[in-house]
């Protein structure tokens, strides 16, 4: 296995950095779309996340990694257990790349078409949306994405279960994941319904000043001359952001989120006509996973301001009498109701 480049050693590019660790504390905000210019470090930052995360404990012996404390078993699970209690391991949270040429085959699982004429048994193979499960779903380059698979995972994102009734085969199976997409808007626009299901969304530029442009080039340089060597430089930072992350998690069902904090949050989104309900909250939800990673007990109007653009840009209708960008549009409504 390839060493990542450390996610601590990413120059600059904050906000696509904050809103990953908040992806990664609260998965129920829906996912993450990471959208700029191309060698930006987008891929970077997603594939850095793998190194970062806490294993993850799950049925040993599951298809699926299922969580052992779940109230729900797969069949799987129930054919693992043999009494009281399931056998339990620690695995890696899976980071799965979703390739723009994948068939549906592969993405959502088939028949063992070796098993079946060999043996001539029906078994499932599971697909990629298996084996995210529990982790990150990464699809670089999502905006060209073939609308066939974009109706896919809109039906198993919003359901959480992937369902196959194909081939004689009759099957459902837990497909929780975060969605992580990236891509250049450049060459092509998201489909409304799939950009709808992303939580937070980030832009990313090329640096214009000349010392982070100069400290990119030499890390990178660095990194691949030696990657075990570079990696170990910046061991000590990943895990400090791995405690953080860890430590949010725990914090995170503490953190209170008051009514004058929802009012605000409904505020904005009236104020810069976000479709739906899903503006206010994922913003309450990014708030809260914020606070958890500021280690403060309740949400504040300040961690609203934080992440009001990646939590409402993507989700503002076109405006053809102002040409101001979603960011800027949001930024002026905040300054107008807030201060």
């Amino acid at each position: 296995m390839s060493t990542p480049f450390p996610f601590s050693a990413i120059v600059a590019q904050d906000e696509m950095k904050l809103a990953i660790l908040i992806a990664a504390v609260e998965p129920a905000i829906g996912g993450l779309l990471v959208l700029g210019d191309r060698g930006t470090g987008k891929s970077t930052a997603v594939r850095g996340l793998a190194a970062l995360l806490p294993k993850m404990r799950a049925v040993q012996g599951c298809r699926y990694h299922c969580d052992p404390t779940s109230s729900s078993l797969c069949e799987d699970c129930a054919r693992l257990k043999t009494g009281a209690r399931l056998k339990t391991e620690e695995l890696p949270v899976p980071v799965v790349d979703l390739p723009l040429g994948a068939s549906e085959d592969r993405v959502l699982g088939a028949l063992d078409l070796e098993r079946a004429l060999s043996q001539g048994i029906k078994v499932f193979e599971p697909g990629l949306l298996a084996r995210a499960h529990r982790g990150f779903l990464y699809i670089d380059e999502v905006n060209l994405l073939e609308d066939h698979l974009v109706d896919l995972l809109i039906d198993v994102a919003a359901s959480g279960e992937n369902v196959i009734e194909r081939e004689g085969l009759s099957v459902r199976h837990p497909a929780r994941f975060v969605l992580v997409g990236s891509g250049n808007p450049e060459e092509g626009e998201l489909r409304p319904q799939l950009l709808d299901r992303f939580g937070l969304s980030v832009e990313v530029k090329t640096p214009t000043k000349i010392a982070q442009r100069v400290e990119v080039v030499r890390r990178r340089d660095a990194f691949e001359r030696d990657p075990a060597g570079f990696a170990a430089l910046w061991a000590k930072q990943d895990v400090k952001v791995r405690r953080q992350i860890l430590q949010a998690r725990e914090r995170l069902p503490e953190v209170l989120v008051g009514d004058a904090v929802l009012y605000r949050a409904s505020e904005l989104c009236v104020a810069v006509n976000s479709d739906g309900l899903r503006g206010e909250l994922t913003l309450m939800r990014a708030a809260r996973a914020l606070a958890a990673l500021q280690a403060a007990p309740e949400v504040t109007p300040e961690h609203l301001r934080q992440i009001a653009v990646p939590a409402l840009r993507h989700r503002l209708r076109r405006n053809p009498l102002d040409d101001t960008g979603s960011s800027e549009r949001i930024e002026r409504a905040v300054a107008e109701l807030w201060n």
